[in-house]
């Protein structure tokens, strides 16, 4: 049951968390990082994961690692989206790796043609106050990449293994 709960809402948790940071603060935590590895390898083990599949899905993350860093060295993206971009290649491995960069490449279009057009209208008066939006809004930003690596993540997540062997009769309520 434990294990079920930890399948359902660690990942999603985690990924929400770093959305969050990265619309908030336009930096997202190296501790993000490095609790989706964690939990990753500790949720393989208790899970009865092969060794194989787990060496697998270590090498997904290794060249998402390996190709975001590319991305970032070319200024395309942060360290802190490259990283956790790896982080949720561990959990996907190989086979569901394609669906999540595509959507993530799709959602991180979308993303930032709307905060460009964003970028082009002024702040309501209202608004001019919060620091997280001025910094979201200031033209010189980035663009928070990570919302668009959550919500790919997120769309993707129902469809792994993690889920598909949560035994959904324990959290029927009767």
């Amino acid at each position: 049951m434990i294990l079920d709960v930890a399948r359902l809402l660690l990942f999603p948790a985690l990924m929400a968390f770093a959305a969050a940071s990265d619309l908030f603060t336009m930096t997202i935590s190296n501790r993000v990082s490095l609790a989706l590895a964690a939990g990753f390898l500790a949720l393989a083990l208790l899970s009865g994961m092969e060794f194989s599949d787990i060496l697998r899905h270590l090498g997904a993350g290794a060249a998402v690692l390996a190709l975001a860093f590319v991305c970032f060295a070319l200024g395309w993206v942060g360290g802190g989206d490259a990283k956790v971009a790896a982080g949720a290649a561990l959990w996907f491995g190989f086979g569901h790796l394609l669906d999540y960069l595509v959507y993530a490449s799709l959602f991180g279009g979308v993303l930032t043609l709307l905060l460009l057009q964003f970028r082009q209208w002024p702040l309501p008066y209202q608004l001019a106050g919060q620091a997280w939006l001025l910094k979201l809004h200031a033209k010189e930003s980035g663009i928070p990449y990570g919302i668009a690596l959550a919500i790919g993540a997120l769309v993707i997540y129902p469809e792994t293994e993690w889920i598909k062997a949560v035994d959904l009769a324990h959290f029927v309520i009767r």
